[in-house]
C-alpha cells in the first residue's frame, strides 16, 4: 500500500476508502457506503462544532471527546438506535486504526477512539416466515403477469439460498447450473465465494431466465432489462405479501424485506435440525455467532428443547384436571 503524499485529514481520508477498504479488506460496497456515511456525519459534526469548514479541519480534530459528542448527538438528535450507534462507532474506530498506522505521533489521540467502549444494544426479535407463509408469498405470483416467471423465481431464489439481496441481483447466468448437482455461486461479503445448492423447483423457474440472457449477464432485470434495483425487489415482495395476506391474515401490516426471506430461510434450516456450524457457511455468515441468534427466534424450537428436556429428565407431565363446577357452585350463582 503506498504511503499518502502528505498527512492531512484529506490524504488519510482518501486512503482510508481507497487503498485500505478496497484495497486490503475488499469491504463489500455496502460496507463503503456505511463506513462513508459515519464518516461524512462525524466531519460534518465537527465543522459544526469547531465553526470551521470542513476543508479547514485537521488531525488534532479527530478526537476522543469529539467522537464521544458525535455518538451522543447521534442518539439525542438524530434518533438513532444503540445498535445504530454501535455501527458509527466501528467506522470510525476503523478510521482511528488507519490513521494510527501513518501519523505515530497522535498515538495517544487515536488510542483513546480506540478505547471507547460499545454501548449494550437491545437485539430484537430476528423477523422471519414460516414456511407456510413463504410459500403462500411465492404462490401469490399471478402467473398471467407479465413478469411472473422473474418474478417466482426471485422469490424463490431468496427463500431457497438465503442469499442476501445484493448477492442474488449480481448473479450471472454463467453462475448458476440448472442440472445435477444444481448450485449457483455466489458473492458474499469480503468477495467470499460459496456454492449454494438449489431445489428442482428453482432451477425450473431459473432456467426461462437465462435462455434470454447470455453468460455475462444478469439474471434478475427490470423491464428496460437493466439491473433490477434493491427497491424493485422490496417492492415486489411487499406487493406479494399484501396479496398472500388476503388467505393468511397473520400477514397483513406485516413488513416483509428481502432480508426477511434470508431469515426466514435460515429459521427453515434450523427446523429442519441442520447443525448451525453448517448453516453459517450455507449463509455465508464470518462468525458462527451471527448465526446462533437464530436459534433464539423460533418459539416451536424452544418448546421442542424444553420437551426433550422433559423427557431426558425422567419427568413425566401430569395431564392437568379438567375443571368442573361443582353444584354448590352452580346454586350459590343462581341464588344471586
Amino acid at each position: 500500500m503506498s504511503r499518502p503524499k502528505a498527512d492531512t485529514l484529506l490524504t488519510l481520508v482518501q486512503s482510508f476508502f481507497q487503498n485500505y477498504l478496497r484495497g486490503m479488506r475488499g469491504a463489500s460496497s455496502h460496507t463503503i457506503r456505511a463506513y462513508r456515511d459515519a464518516l461524512r456525519l462525524f466531519l460534518l459534526f465537527a465543522s459544526e462544532r469547531k465553526k470551521r469548514p470542513i476543508v479547514d479541519l485537521t488531525l488534532d480534530d479527530v478526537r476522543a471527546d469529539a467522537v464521544l459528542a458525535f455518538l451522543d448527538h447521534a442518539e439525542s438528535q438524530r434518533g438513532n438506535s444503540a445498535a445504530t450507534r454501535n455501527c458509527r462507532l466501528a467506522a470510525l474506530r476503523s478510521f482511528a486504526q488507519h490513521l494510527l498506522r501513518y501519523d505515530v505521533t497522535r498515538a495517544d489521540q487515536y488510542g483513546r477512539i480506540l478505547a471507547i467502549p460499545s454501548k449494550k444494544a437491545f437485539l430484537r426479535a430476528i423477523p422471519y416466515l414460516e414456511p407456510e407463509e413463504a410459500r403462500a408469498v411465492i404462490a401469490a405470483v399471478d402467473p398471467r403477469s407479465p413478469h411472473a416467471g422473474r418474478d417466482q423465481a426471485l422469490l424463490l431464489f431468496l427463500y431457497n439460498t438465503g442469499a442476501r439481496v445484493s448477492e442474488a441481483l449480481s448473479v450471472k447466468a454463467q453462475e448458476l447450473r440448472l442440472d445435477r448437482p444444481r448450485q449457483v455461486r455466489l458473492m458474499g461479503k469480503g468477495n467470499k465465494e460459496r456454492l449454494c445448492p438449489m431445489w428442482p423447483e428453482t432451477a425450473t423457474a431459473l432456467r426461462p431466465l437465462t435462455r434470454s440472457c447470455s453468460a455475462g449477464e444478469l439474471v434478475f432485470r427490470n423491464a428496460r432489462g437493466s439491473a433490477l434495483s434493491r427497491d424493485g425487489v422490496a417492492y415486489l415482495l411487499q406487493k406479494y405479501v399484501k396479496r398472500a395476506s388476503e388467505a393468511l391474515p397473520a400477514l397483513r401490516n406485516r413488513r416483509v424485506t428481502p432480508h426477511v426471506m434470508r431469515h426466514s430461510c435460515a429459521v427453515a434450516l434450523l427446523q429442519a435440525g441442520i447443525d448451525v456450524s453448517v448453516i453459517r457457511d450455507y449463509l455465508g455468515h464470518a462468525s458462527v455467532a451471527t448465526t446462533s441468534r437464530y436459534t433464539t427466534a423460533n418459539l416451536k424450537m424452544k418448546r421442542d428443547v424444553l420437551e426433550a428436556f422433559w423427557k431426558r429428565a425422567g419427568l413425566t407431565q401430569e395431564s392437568p384436571r379438567q375443571w368442573r363446577p361443582s353444584p354448590k357452585l352452580l346454586a350459590f350463582l343462581e341464588s344471586l
